[in-house]
């Protein structure tokens, strides 16, 4: 079967064709069509970007390329970070392409704009790469799923451990948008929650290349820990200039709290070595999971990050759903994802609940020394497995209007 690619229609969007099969019933347009919407050129290039399309389209080659006949059809789009742009996109493609679902969804500021539209539209949107809780929280939505992580996740699984190890004076370097905010909320509820106190913080621009002063700044504060409530090249240059300052040597610890493979390929062992965090995912996470990081690496050139392998699982498990139940309806293909469990490379057991949460394991992982890892793909080792029911907010505390825990 091949594959072709064909790309058109504005500086913004690229379609991809894949394989082509005779006409079906029960599918608008006789197509399924998916826009996959990411960061392509900015802070999210390296862990999510160009190859998350390489991920999706592995989990459309998965089924052959159609659903009963009815050919999938790719969309794609760099929303440069902009709501605007982001909705945009989304706007074009409802009204001009007819798409079914939307997915990537990376900076939290464009997935909250988007999903509003795909709910007014009744579309469905996969959200793999956002952070920020709210997404399935005041934010929450009967049209979207939020896959791989969140804030209140990522920072339970790595606020908490550090605390506990005796660590109870944090100070907060936040990224300065909704993401940030969320992140630095949550570390400071779990920091709390187990003892510890808040020595100090700051929120930096977003994006930014120099934290020499927010450095000095957290270095002064003499705090056990300084937070970095960021992601992507924004955590690359906190930790660098980190180094540089001699922060970590000093006996300060630094905690990542939402980290890629490939930021810390990019820093290096010798300088995020001891290095804790959480997340969603792994390539050594079991031996499927190894055989399809390899797949991708083939592919590709590079090692996938956790949200590639989110947008495999959640592609391939939404398209299951269509061939399921046998129509693109955003509703009635929710209602299939909803009710069969995700067992897949990426997780075992994993469900979907009614806030829009898919609930998984979550791991706490440590960077390896340079004498630890056996080759440059070798970079962490495992701490604890945090089981699902205690990685992600309970519903008791949910404030999501679809959620009927009395609050």
């Amino acid at each position: 079967m091949t594959t072709t690619r064909q790309f058109a229609l504005g500086a913004l969007a690229a379609s991809v064709m894949l394989a082509s099969h005779a006409g079906a019933a029960d599918f608008t347009d006789n197509e399924i069509r998916i826009g996959y919407l990411a960061d392509m050129s900015g802070v999210y290039r390296d862990p999510i970007g160009p190859l998350g399309l390489d991920a999706i389209q592995m989990a459309v080659d998965e089924m052959g390329g159609n659903i009963q006949g009815a050919e999938i059809v790719l969309f794609s789009a760099d929303d440069r970070n902009s709501a605007d742009v982001g909705s945009s996109v989304v706007r074009e493609w409802i009204d001009q392409q007819n798409v079914d679902m939307v997915t990537g969804l990376v900076a939290s500021s464009v997935t909250l704009a988007a999903v509003k539209l795909l709910e007014e539209e009744n579309r469905l949107g996969l959200v793999n790469g956002a952070v920020s809780s709210g997404v399935t929280n005041e934010s929450c939505a009967p049209n979207h799923i939020h896959w791989v992580y969140d804030t209140w996740a990522m920072s339970n699984g790595t606020a908490r451990a550090i605390t506990q190890e005796g660590n109870p004076n944090w100070y907060l370097l936040s990224a300065d948008y909704s993401f940030g905010h969320a992140l630095e909320a949550d570390v400071e509820r779990v920091v709390v929650e187990n003892g510890g106190t808040i020595v100090g913080s700051a929120r930096h621009p977003f994006p930014s290349n120099d934290f020499s002063s927010f450095m000095l700044q957290a270095q002064a504060s003499g705090a056990d820990v300084i937070a970095l409530n960021n992601a992507g090249s924004d955590t690359i240059n906190a930790i660098t200039t980190a180094g540089e300052f001699g922060i970590t040597q000093a006996g300060q610890i630094l905690a990542g709290m939402v980290l890629f493979s490939t930021d810390v390929r990019s820093i290096g062992l010798d300088a995020a070595q001891g290095l804790q965090f959480t997340t969603a995912w792994f390539y050594d996470r079991d031996e499927e999971s190894r055989a399809w990081a390899e797949r991708f690496r083939e592919r590709t050139g590079s090692m996938p990050t956790q949200v590639h392998a989110g947008l495999y699982s959640s592609t391939l498990h939404y398209l299951q759903a269509l061939d399921a139940v046998g129509t693109d309806e955003a509703q009635a293909v929710r209602e299939q994802m909803a009710a069969t469990p995700v067992n897949d490379i990426f997780t075992t057991g994993g469900y979907i609940r009614e806030d829009g949460r898919m609930v998984h394991d979550m791991y706490l992982v440590e960077v390896k020394s340079p004498e630890e890892a056996a080759d440059e793909d070798d970079l962490f080792k495992l701490v604890r497995t945090i089981p699902a029911e205690e990685a992600f907010r309970p519903l008791s505390e949910s404030q999501c209007h679809l959620v009927n825990n009395g609050a």
